[in-house]
């Protein structure tokens, strides 16, 4: 009897481990079939920051052109909170599958690796990047009544007491960092008063209870064109193509102040190679159309020219240029 039960066992593991055999080819082949699908359905694009901002605006310009190379809509989400570190956090933990990826930002994947202890996300291991979308400076903006018309004039003002004050959207961001950087070129006393929103910050330049701002092209130039502000210098190192008429800081302080504003997709780490080559062919005939380029003109975001051929190295010397200053301001936020 035993016999017999040891026989049907050894024959039922016989059948079994033919059919696992025979099965085997198809599951191998089942993940290059499904990548080669892709996409079969919607794309989620995670903006990590609310609906109306800048990286909200571009992302959904570029998900646009790219809806129509893949062939399937791109869906943006906003998860706006902590920085941008929520909505980033949350795709680096999502499947690499390439449904779910982000647009990134300086903010995201430059000074938050060193400005929050607890981000959720490492920023170069935990995402990939599909494609540069584009940079833009900050504009250096005062009250269109205010007495300062150069770099040079704040640097008067702040050698005598009690100094200026510059606002920002928040501690830690790249306008609060820019005006860090100002007040170490320029010495003198400059007071960082940090608010919850960019919009609230540029009031109270406009009204001039406020000294300055660095802030985004495409909010401060409307009120420059009003008389409500005037934009007296660029953070990069050269002048930006949205105010061609507005000189650099760099020249003014004949230093080497150059900080720009930029903006780069990502896919979670270890999406499939075919997967992220249709990402980055979709990206690539987006950011070549001559509509999409005038569209992000208009907001101030231009190439990121020979530096951004290679996303890694461009990352980690950003991450380095930005970790210095968040260290040199004391800028910390848990």
């Amino acid at each position: 009897m035993n016999m017999f039960k040891e026989k049907a066992l050894h024959g039922r593991a016989w059948q079994r481990a033919m059919a696992a055999l025979i099965a085997a080819p198809f599951v191998f082949m089942a993940a290059p079939a499904q990548s080669s699908d892709y996409p079969s359905k919607a794309v989620r694009m995670v903006v990590p920051f609310g609906p109306g901002t800048t990286t909200d605006t571009i992302s959904r310009l570029i998900a646009e052109k790219m809806s129509q190379q893949l062939g399937q809509s791109i869906v943006i989400d906003n998860r706006a909170g902590a920085g941008g570190t929520i909505g980033t956090a949350q795709v680096g933990r999502s499947t690499p599958d390439g449904y779910t990826i982000v647009m990134g930002t300086v903010g995201t994947h430059a000074i938050n690796k060193e400005l929050y202890s607890k981000r959720g996300y490492d920023p170069q291991v935990d995402f990939e990047p599909i494609a540069f979308v584009g940079q833009t400076p900050t504009i250096l903006v005062v009250g269109g009544d205010s007495p300062y018309h150069s770099v040079k004039d704040l640097g008067t003002a702040a050698a005598k007491p009690p100094g200026i004050t510059f606002s920002s959207a928040g501690s830690g961001t790249s306008g609060h960092l820019a005006g860090e950087l100002l007040k170490d070129r320029l010495g003198g006393e400059m007071i960082h008063v940090p608010y919850k929103e960019g919009s609230m910050a540029l009031q109270d330049v406009m009204s001039g209870e406020v000294q300055f701002m660095f802030y985004h092209p495409a909010a401060v130039l409307p009120h420059v064109k009003a008389g409500k502000l005037r934009a007296i210098g660029v953070s990069s190192s050269r002048r930006s193509i949205a105010a061609p008429d507005v000189p650099s800081v760099a020249d003014q302080t004949n230093s080497d102040f150059d900080l720009v504003a930029w903006f780069m997709m990502y896919a979670p780490a270890g999406t499939p190679e075919p997967v992220m080559a249709a990402l980055k062919k979709a990206a690539e005939v987006a950011l070549a159309d001559p509509e999409l380029a005038a569209k992000l003109k208009a907001q101030g975001v231009e190439p990121g020219g020979e530096a951004t051929k290679d996303l890694a190295k461009f990352e980690t010397a950003e991450i380095q240029k930005w970790a210095a200053l968040v260290k040199k301001s004391g800028a910390k936020v848990n």
